[in-house]
């Protein structure tokens, strides 16, 4: 399993029928888009492989953290062909009260954990305030083989 914090992607078919997954604005920090306390609602990609043992189905949960205080939590159906690679979408508003880190804690059933941080950084000076993400997914669901 990975993961990470993005602002767009996009699908596309490659030579031979594979699926490509064309990342964009990958990050894992960012300017506070003005003064705290600021709220955000972050996009987050889970890229899974199934074993080609398992029955493909499970379940998805990603539970933000603050230290030891759960501050957002998604769970959702994981449906990929076993043998092969699939994708979820995930998002939670978080609220940033200060310059701090939020650690979503992703894991498929029981299993251990990946842990992808977000860091909020202090509000940009001299730099125009970033537009917010579109809030909209480009591209549709397709799996790849491995």
């Amino acid at each position: 399993m990975s993961a990470l914090f993005i602002e767009h992607f996009d699908m596309r078919q490659a030579a031979g029928g594979a699926a490509r997954i064309d990342l964009g604005g990958v990050h894992f920090s960012m300017a506070a888009p003005g003064p705290f306390p600021v709220t955000i609602t972050p996009h987050m990609i889970v890229l899974v492989r199934c074993p080609a043992s398992h029955t493909g189905l499970a379940a998805l949960e990603v539970r933000f953290m603050r230290g030891d205080e759960q501050v957002a939590r998604n769970v959702q159906p994981l449906s990929v062909e076993p043998g092969k690679f699939g994708y979820n979408l995930v998002q939670a508003e978080l609220t940033f009260g200060e310059p701090s880190t939020i650690e979503a804690h992703c894991r498929v059933d029981q299993g251990e954990a990946v842990v992808i941080p977000l860091t909020m950084n202090p509000p940009a000076d001299d730099s125009p305030p970033e537009a917010p993400a579109g809030g909209g997914w480009t591209g549709t669901p397709a799996e790849q083989t491995g």
